[in-house]
């Protein structure tokens, strides 16, 4: 029955739909997000499972606001509401406060709603981990991961997903507090590259990046003739 039952601790003290949840997530796609010197990147995989399908209605990178930037592992709908949750929460900030959301107060409102979904009944956790990406006028470049339980950090580089471990041990050998935002880009697709299953292509990667030279800090997601010379260049 605990199995079934959202509020009730297992034998071990964890919530079961919650380590249900959380396997949903190292069961996706791996996706990463790295923090260089002058902005962030996020990247992940996407796969297409049929030649049928429109490519161009698969996002596994998307814009929260003009200046963050997510990207996710785990289940696609829990990822298209959250996203729709986490736009509301921005629209919400930047009317009542007259600036836009932080990378920190953004991860901070999902993880909340996260939490929530951990304790109430009639719902369930959502199947799914974020890594977030902004750069901040104080703070600087941010990565963010927040985890299904409502669990957020921040991160210099990190990883969710099926590759996560193969990703992150490939981060922690080329990491370096000094990377640049054009070698964090290289990385990244080298990262996914290393832990991806076939050829690499523009066509089942997306990339998005902030960087701290824009005057606007822009998140912008990599067109596919941009992540091809990416590619080419780390070949």
């Amino acid at each position: 029955m605990s199995d079934y039952s959202l509020t009730t601790f297992g034998q071990g003290g964890e919530l079961t739909q919650v380590s249900y949840a959380l396997k949903a997530v190292d069961n996706g796609e791996t996706c990463l997000g790295i923090r260089a010197k002058n902005g962030v990147v996020i990247a992940a995989e996407k796969k297409i499972t049929s030649p049928l399908i429109e490519p161009d209605t698969i996002h596994k990178v998307e814009a929260v606001n003009s200046k963050v930037g997510i990207c996710y592992s785990g289940i696609g709908p829990d990822f298209q509401q959250v996203l729709l949750k986490a736009r509301k929460d921005a629209i919400t900030y930047d009317a009542r406060y007259r600036e836009s959301i932080s990378p920190f107060m953004l991860c901070k409102e999902v993880a909340e709603l996260f939490q929530e979904y951990t304790q109430s009944g009639g719902v369930r956790p959502f199947g799914l981990g974020l890594i977030a990406c902004g750069v901040d006028v104080d703070e600087g470049p941010q990565i963010f991961q927040i985890e299904a339980s409502g669990a957020y950090y921040s991160w210099k580089a990190t990883a969710l997903g099926r590759g996560a471990a193969t990703a992150k041990g490939f981060l922690e050998k080329r990491y370096s507090d000094d990377l640049d935002i054009e070698d964090a880009i290289h990385t990244a697709i080298l990262t996914l590259k290393d832990s991806f299953e076939g050829e690499l292509t523009a066509d089942n990667i997306e990339v998005g990046v902030v960087r701290s030279t824009d005057p606007e800090l822009k998140f912008q997601s990599l067109s596919v003739s941009e992540i091809k010379d990416y590619l080419r260049e780390v070949e």
